[in-house]
């Protein structure tokens, strides 16, 4: 699931290098969309982060302080119930780091650490800090590259993120 190899490229000569490279930058891009439209609540930025079919898994994370989430399943969906939850009621700064990347044709994988803060926006005080590892299945999308599957794990937490997520 998530991507131990002992090298980064894979590509050896000059032009597939540049197009692997392109392709990571691409991918990695994606993961950053999520958190940066996430934070600014830009619908348009935190859409163009996911396939129309996409999924994102948030249970495993939940499941750290005993909460339930449903995978939620189309990027519609996502988008506006992340955005929904989010906006007007919790402020949120994502941090990616770590990103390692496969690239397989038009298939893509990546395995990241996201660290995400989030505050009550009427008392900052109440707040979670999630350390996240992230399992992401990604496609090409002409020119870029969008998330499919999302599978999110919780490293370890501080706060209280049944304030922020509920039970």
């Amino acid at each position: 699931m998530y991507l131990t190899h002992d090298h980064a490229l894979s590509a050896r000569d000059g032009e597939a290098v540049v197009r692997e490279l392109r392709d990571r930058a691409e991918i990695v891009d994606a993961l950053y969309r999520f958190g940066l439209g996430q934070d600014l609540r830009d619908k348009e930025l935190f859409a163009s982060a996911f396939s129309a079919d996409a999924e994102l898994d948030f249970q495993p994370a939940a499941a750290k302080w005993g909460a339930h989430s449903p995978v939620m399943a189309g990027r519609d969906t996502i988008v506006n119930t992340i955005l929904g939850m989010f906006t007007g009621r919790i402020d949120t700064t994502h941090v990616v780091t770590n990103p390692r990347v496969l690239v397989e044709g038009d298939t893509a994988r990546l395995t990241a650490i996201v660290e995400a803060q989030h505050l009550l926006t009427a008392d900052h005080s109440r707040h979670a800090l999630l350390k996240n590892l992230y399992a992401v299945d990604l496609v090409r999308d002409g020119e870029r590259w969008v998330m499919r599957h999302i599978r999110i794990d919780n490293i370890w937490y501080t706060g209280d993120p049944t304030a922020i997520f509920g039970g």
